[in-house]
C-alpha cells in the first residue's frame, strides 16, 4: 500500500523556492510514495476559536483537516519572513489546533535554503507544542543560494535527487514502522 504524503508550502508566492522543492520531491519520489501539495492555505479565513466548532467550522478549515487526517505524513517547506513564520502559514497551523488527528502526525521538514536563521527552530517549536512527530532523519535542507529555483532543474541534479529520494524513503520507512 502506498504512503500518502501531504505537502504544505508556507509560501503563497507563485515562484516560491519552497514550492519548487516540494514539486521536485513530487517529480523524484520513490515508488510507493504519493505526494500531493495542499493548495488551500490562501483560502483559509483568519483563525478564531469561536469558529472552531463542528457546526461553525469554515469549509476551507474542514478541507485542510480532512486532507491532513487522510495523509500518512506531512512534508512542510516554509520560508522565513521577518524572522518569523509567514502569517498565512501560521494561520493554517492555528486551524489544526482543534484537530484530533494532527497530534502525533509524522512530519518531515524540507527547507529550500540554509539561509533561514530563525524559522527552522520556530517551526519545530510550534510543531512540538502541537504534538506532531517531527522526523529529523527525514528532514532536508537544500543548500540553495538563490530563491529562483525550478523543480525540473532540481530534479535533474543527481545529488539533489538522491538526497530527496533518500529522505522520502526514510520517512516512508518510519511511517510504516509505526503501523
Amino acid at each position: 500500500m502506498p504512503i500518502h504524503l501531504l505537502a504544505l508550502c508556507g509560501s503563497l508566492r507563485k515562484g516560491s523556492s519552497n514550492r519548487a522543492l516540494l514539486e521536485a520531491a513530487q517529480l523524484v519520489r520513490p515508488d510507493g510514495i504519493e505526494i500531493s501539495i495542499y493548495a488551500g492555505i490562501e483560502a483559509l479565513p483568519h483563525f478564531s476559536p469561536d469558529l472552531d466548532d463542528d457546526a461553525l467550522l469554515p469549509e476551507a478549515a474542514k478541507d485542510l483537516r480532512q486532507r491532513v487526517e487522510e495523509a500518512d505524513g506531512l512534508v512542510i517547506s516554509c520560508p522565513e519572513y521577518m524572522h518569523c513564520l509567514p502569517g498565512s502559514f501560521k494561520n493554517a497551523l492555528d486551524w489544526m489546533v482543534g484537530s484530533e488527528t494532527f497530534p502525533g502526525k509524522p512530519v518531515a521538514l524540507f527547507q529550500a535554503t540554509s539561509r533561514h536563521e530563525y524559522v527552522p527552530a520556530l517551526l519545530r517549536d510550534v510543531l512540538k507544542t502541537m504534538a506532531t512527530d517531527v522526523v529529523e532523519q527525514a528532514s532536508f535542507v537544500l543548500p540553495a543560494t538563490t530563491n529562483r529555483i525550478e523543480p525540473e532543474v532540481l530534479a535533474a541534479v543527481p545529488e539533489i535527487t538522491a538526497a530527496i529520494r533518500d529522505k522520502l524513503q526514510h520517512f516512508a520507512g518510519y511511517i510504516r514502522s509505526r503501523t
